[in-house]
């Protein structure tokens, strides 16, 4: 499945596959968000958990040129293609 297919899904069937089939790579705290990033069929994608209302509210693709990258970086070593 690609970055594209697995965006298309509705958030439930794309958090139902995550915990399935991606890997947990680190967690942050982004303006009030638990952000957990994952490695998925080979990308990348962060899901935002509100602590207040108990879920994940999105899901999405790590973006290259976020910077969120500098708080993930931070913690663990990214592949170079990732911070360029």
């Amino acid at each position: 499945m690609s970055a594209s297919e697995f965006m298309l899904l509705p958030l439930a069937e794309r958090i139902s596959l995550l915990y399935r089939e991606g890997t947990f790579v680190v967690a942050i705290r982004y303006y009030g968000y638990k952000v957990n990033l994952y490695l998925i069929n080979g990308f990348y994608v962060e899901a935002f958990y509100n602590h207040k209302l108990d879920k994940i509210e999105r899901i999405e693709l790590l973006p290259n040129s976020h910077t969120r990258l500098k708080f993930y970086s931070d913690q663990i070593s990214l592949p170079s293609d990732l911070l360029q």
